[in-house]
């Protein structure tokens, strides 16, 4: 495959996945230094509503850090606990939230965001990349960062559902969870929609195979996006399989509080089924709310999948009711 048709067949995988599973259509570059200061947002509002967090003394943290086997780069501001700590979506680094956390840390709480292994400024980590691993990961990060819980994590889509599998392995150092849409579990175990999941599997395929190709392309360009590739293409592949084992193993979250926020707008790119998916989808994340018996639903009107960018304001609003 010459260098140009593979950077296209990369350029083009991206581009189907962000309609897909709700990444965030951009490739980011690995970058070995922390980001230069850019403008961000207007902040939206952030006033707590269930009284003032407990400072906490420390400072704003930006770095690499050690989890053993690589270091994964850790972002955290603001002051106050219990301390949020995020999750993306699949293909989406942290950055898409950064209106979202300016608001809550200058204002509530402390927020921490990071690169999972292989996005962003993180470096590779082990296969495969399922959820139990992603989660693992993070409780070594956070330790090792020196951020003490409890925290309240913050999920969306496949975010949502490490931040699930991570609230089962660590359940003493977790205070509640916030998912944004959350892939549907029933799916994932194999249950309706049999025309999309053939979809998925074969746009994890393709994805795969742009990973391979920009691993073995003298293209600088494809080369310098070929782990985030592959750690995508793990997390792809590993969907029906280990993760969705892991999720469908945690039965409840007891009274764990737990808020689990829908999307109204289906995706057209699912053609005729997109409205019936969209209402089971819902229907899913209801039934997830009721694993805890603290656990509520509730909907973004007017939202899609990214839920974080079209109403950041019921995000924002769900996370500070979770403030004590």
């Amino acid at each position: 495959m010459s260098h140009q048709k593979s950077l296209k067949l990369i350029i083009a995988v991206i581009l189907v996945l962000s309609f897909l599973v709700g990444c965030g259509g951009s490739v980011p570059a690995p970058q070995s230094e922390a980001p230069a200061a850019t403008s961000t947002p207007e902040p939206l509002t952030a006033t707590p509503t269930l009284g003032a967090p407990t400072p906490t003394p420390e400072a704003s943290l930006d770095k690499l850090v050690d989890v053993g086997t690589h270091r994964l780069y850790i972002h955290c501001t603001g002051t106050g606990r219990p301390t949020i700590v995020i999750d993306t979506g699949v293909g989406e680094n942290y950055e898409s939230w950064e209106s979202i956390i300016e608001s809550l840390s200058r204002e509530t709480t402390r927020v921490c965001a990071y690169d999972r292994a292989g996005y962003g400024q993180s470096e590779p980590g082990p296969m495969p990349r399922d959820s139990q691993r992603v989660a693992d990961e993070l409780h070594l990060l956070l330790a090792n960062s020196g951020e003490d819980g409890p925290f309240l994590l913050v999920g969306h889509s496949l975010g949502a559902l490490n931040m699930q599998v991570y609230a089962a392995s660590y359940p003493e150092e977790v205070a509640a969870l916030v998912l944004l849409d959350p892939s549907p579990l029933a799916w994932m175990m194999g249950e309706g929609f049999p025309e999309l999941r053939e979809l998925f599997n074969q746009e994890s395929m393709a994805l795969r195979e742009a990973a391979d190709a920009a691993s073995a392309s003298s293209d600088p360009d494809a080369r310098a996006i070929a782990a985030y590739l592959d750690a995508t293409a793990s997390e792809f592949e590993e969907f029906f399989g280990r993760t969705a084992d892991e999720v469908s193993a945690i039965q409840s979250f007891g009274e764990l509080p737990l808020t689990v926020i829908g999307a109204t707008e289906p995706e057209p790119r699912f053609g005729e089924y997109a409205q019936a998916f969209r209402q089971f989808w819902n229907e899913e994340s209801q039934m997830l709310a009721g694993k805890s018996e603290s656990g509520k639903f509730i909907l973004a009107e007017a939202s899609s999948h990214h839920i974080h960018l079209d109403a950041p304001q019921v995000v924002i609003d769900a996370i500070l009711e979770m403030i004590q």
